[in-house]
């Protein structure tokens, strides 16, 4: 019997974009192995939680190289902390 795929949260490296009224636009996802990946559109942003991997913060609907993924923002609880959140994304582990 094959077992269904297990997901973790992959903290990544995100380069970002602020606008003028202070939104967060993320430009760039940069893998564990060190590839870059350019995100070319942001498709919505909401709050959700992360369904495979656990975990809750802003889910961003991103396209990259023309296929639609889930980033998430976690935010730090700490306020006022220098450490705003972290980026993370679900990973399949099996």
């Amino acid at each position: 019997m094959q077992e269904a795929p297990r997901y973790v949260r992959e903290y990544v490296e995100v380069t970002v974009d602020f606008t003028p009224e202070g939104v967060m636009v993320p430009r760039f996802l940069t893998w564990e192995d060190g590839h870059r990946y350019e995100i070319d559109r942001i498709r919505g942003v909401q709050a959700a939680p992360a369904l495979k991997a656990g975990g809750q913060g802003d889910r961003y609907t991103v396209m990259i190289g023309g296929k639609e993924r889930f980033l998430f923002f976690e935010h730090n609880a700490d306020y006022g902390d220098r450490k705003i959140g972290k980026w993370f994304v679900e990973k399949k582990i099996i």
